[in-house]
C-alpha cells in the first residue's frame, strides 16, 4: 500500500476534517477548560483525580486505578516541569506502581495528560500515530529511528520535529501534525473490530486521502 507522503494540502485537509468531528471538538474543548482554567495546577489530589478520570473516560485509556495514578502525579510535583516543557515528565508520569505491587507503563495516557496542559509543546502518542510513523519511515526514510524510540518521549517529540522538517511542514504546529497523524493512522490502519461483522477474508474502505485500501480480516 502506497501512502501519500504528507503535504501542506494533506495536513490542511485533516485540519478541516477534524473540525467536522463534533464529538472530538467538544471533548477537546471541555478538557482544555478543565486542565488550563478550572484545575491548572497539580498539587491537590481531588483536582488531579478529576483530570485523570476525565481523560480516562473520554479517551478510554484503560487506567484501571485512577486514584493510584493521581497520587503518583501529585508525588512528582510536575508543575515546574510543565512550565519548562520538560519532556522527561511524560515517562515519569507513565510509570505507576499500583497497590505497591506492580509497575505499569501508562505512556499514551501520560502524553495526553501533559498535552492537555500544553498542547503545542506535548504532542500525543497513540498506536495509530505509531503505525503511520513507522510506515512512512519505511516508505520515505524521513528519519532513522527504532520503534522503541517512540516510547521515549524526548525521542518521540524529536522524531515529530524531524518529520515536520523532512516533509517541509514547518508552518504547522505539533498539535496540527498530531491531528493529521491520528486521523490518517486511524483510517489507514483500522483495528480488527472494523471487520467483525464481515465473514470475508478482506475488506475495502476509502480513506480521506481518496485511497481504496484493502485490509485482511
Amino acid at each position: 500500500m502506497k501512502i501519500p507522503s504528507p503535504t501542506k494540502q494533506i495536513i490542511s485537509l485533516y485540519q478541516e476534517k477534524w473540525d467536522t468531528l463534533e464529538n472530538y471538538v467538544a471533548q477537546e474543548r471541555s478538557l482544555r477548560k478543565l486542565f488550563t482554567q478550572t484545575y491548572p495546577n497539580n498539587t491537590e489530589l481531588d483536582e488531579v483525580l478529576i483530570k485523570v478520570c476525565s481523560l480516562n473516560d473520554f479517551y478510554s485509556t484503560n487506567i484501571f486505578s485512577p486514584f493510584s495514578v493521581a497520587k503518583h502525579i501529585i508525588s512528582l510535583d510536575i508543575d515546574k516541569g510543565l512550565s519548562n516543557n520538560d519532556t522527561n515528565l511524560v515517562n515519569d508520569i507513565a510509570k505507576v506502581n499500583v497497590n505497591g505491587k506492580k509497575q505499569f507503563n501508562f505512556y499514551s495516557f501520560a502524553t495526553k495528560y501533559c498535552s492537555h496542559h500544553k498542547p503545542l509543546d506535548y504532542p500525543i502518542y497513540d498506536s495509530y500515530v505509531e503505525k503511520l510513523l513507522m510506515a512512512l519511515k519505511k516508505q520515505d526514510n524521513f528519519f532513522k529511528f527504532h520503534k522503541a524510540d517512540l516510547k521515549v518521549y524526548s525521542s518521540y517529540k524529536n522524531i515529530l520535529i524531524k518529520f515536520r522538517k523532512f516533509y517541509e511542514l514547518e508552518e504547522f504546529d505539533l498539535k496540527q501534525i498530531d491531528k493529521y497523524l491520528w486521523q490518517a493512522g486511524k483510517e489507514l490502519f483500522p483495528k480488527s473490530e472494523y471487520n467483525k461483522e464481515s465473514s470475508k477474508e478482506r475488506f475495502t474502505y476509502t480513506s480521506a486521502l481518496g485511497l481504496s485500501v484493502i485490509k485482511k480480516g
